[in-house]
């Protein structure tokens, strides 16, 4: 369930995907991330640094660990899901996922 739990908070998928095809620098990573605010950002590479998913290079960007990759890879039949998701809700327009709060 902690796994649950650390990609249940927001931003920290939106992290691990973004960091998919190499390493990137704090401010590159907030731009790809819909420049969400650097208090934030800090707050979640600390984290995913704690749990073992994200790392900082000796160029001081941040990459996934070889766990990390692994997560990755899981997530990948996630959004395989989420694409045929998509295209049955355009099929049914008055079948929409709630709003967040």
């Amino acid at each position: 369930m902690a796994a649950l739990d650390l990609f249940g908070r927001r931003w920290n998928l939106r992290i691990l995907w973004e960091l998919r095809d190499g390493p990137l620098g704090f401010r590159p990573l907030q731009q790809r991330c819909d420049g969400m605010s650097s208090s934030v950002l800090q707050q979640r590479l600390t984290e995913l640094q704690e749990t073992l998913l994200v790392e900082r290079d000796v160029n001081g960007a941040y990459r996934l660990t070889a766990l990390g990759r692994d997560a990755h890879a899981e997530l990948r039949g996630l959004v395989s899901w989420a694409d045929r998701w998509a295209t049955e809700l355009d099929r049914h327009p008055s079948a929409r996922p709630a709003a967040e709060p």
